[in-house]
């Protein structure tokens, strides 16, 4: 038999990685896979201790160069002002000037931005109203904690998904609560009938654009246990986080204690992973 020292035991079960927003995968059955990496599965280490102890070091997700701090989950302060990605029209889709050939890098926008959109309604401790592309359903989805969705209208491109969303907000929120999100506070509400009633209220011009789609999305996290209480970690004031994985949902890791670590804040740190 071959003996390992306690050392080296210890040593192979670190891995350094950089943080990046979950990969996330809808199972079949409405079960939610996470990675932590492409060779860490986070699921598997439900119930288990994880020790995540940040290294100090930041870098950009877009450009890869070590800052000193980051912006706008993962940029450097650079890329931060002048990449498409960090572009007013992220949070604005209404601003989106992609179908007028337009934006921070045209060519970008019209690989992202000038595709097919969704307008969705999302329900969860709230019922909230989005926008995303077509290809990043249902991640987008998975990424705000939703619990069922379904798909309000389809546009040929942001910015007229846009449009239907702010029309939309005078009646619904665009926001996701996560504190209620992360307690599991739900929302006792039919998303189907939800649909029915805001369809009345969109004024005729969109009416072409209503989704037939009665398809309900049921997104099931990967949680052994949700907090009544919760704490809020971050990296640069606590770079040690250890203790016992409850749950993933959206993009948090949830601790034992009720102690929660938003992933997607903390893109671009590097730690070292001992599991």
């Amino acid at each position: 038999m071959q003996y390992i020292c306690n050392q080296c035991r210890i040593k192979a079960m670190q891995t350094k990685l950089i943080i990046t927003k979950m990969p996330t995968k809808l199972e079949s059955h409405g079960g939610i896979t996470y990675r932590l990496s492409a060779d860490i599965i986070a699921n598997d280490y439900l119930g288990k201790e994880l020790i995540m102890e940040a290294t100090q070091k930041i870098f950009c997700k877009n450009c890869g160069k070590k800052t000193k701090k980051s912006f706008a989950q993962g940029f450097c302060f650079v890329c931060f002002s002048t990449a498409p990605q960090n572009a007013d029209c992220i949070l604005r889709p209404e601003l989106c000037l992609a179908h007028l050939g337009q934006g921070r890098n045209p060519e970008w926008e019209q690989d992202h931005h000038f595709q097919p959109h969704v307008v969705y309604l999302a329900l969860g401790s709230v019922l909230k109203v989005g926008v995303t592309r077509t290809t990043q359903m249902p991640t987008r989805w998975i990424d705000q904690g939703a619990s069922q969705v379904v798909v309000l209208a389809e546009l040929p491109y942001r910015q007229l998904a846009g449009e239907i969303e702010v029309f939309l907000k005078q009646y619904l929120s665009d926001k996701t609560p996560w504190q209620k999100m992360l307690k599991n506070e739900m929302l006792d509400a039919d998303v189907l009938q939800e649909k029915e009633r805001i369809v009345r209220l969109l004024p005729a011009q969109y009416h072409q654009y209503i989704s037939q789609n009665q398809e309900i999305t049921t997104l099931n996290y990967p949680v052994l246990e949700y907090p009544t209480k919760l704490t809020s970690l971050k990296l640069d004031t606590s770079p040690v986080v250890q203790g016992t994985l409850m749950g993933i949902k959206a993009q948090y890791l949830i601790f034992d204690g009720g102690r929660v670590l938003n992933m997607r804040s903390h893109e671009g740190y590097e730690i070292i992973l001992n599991h």
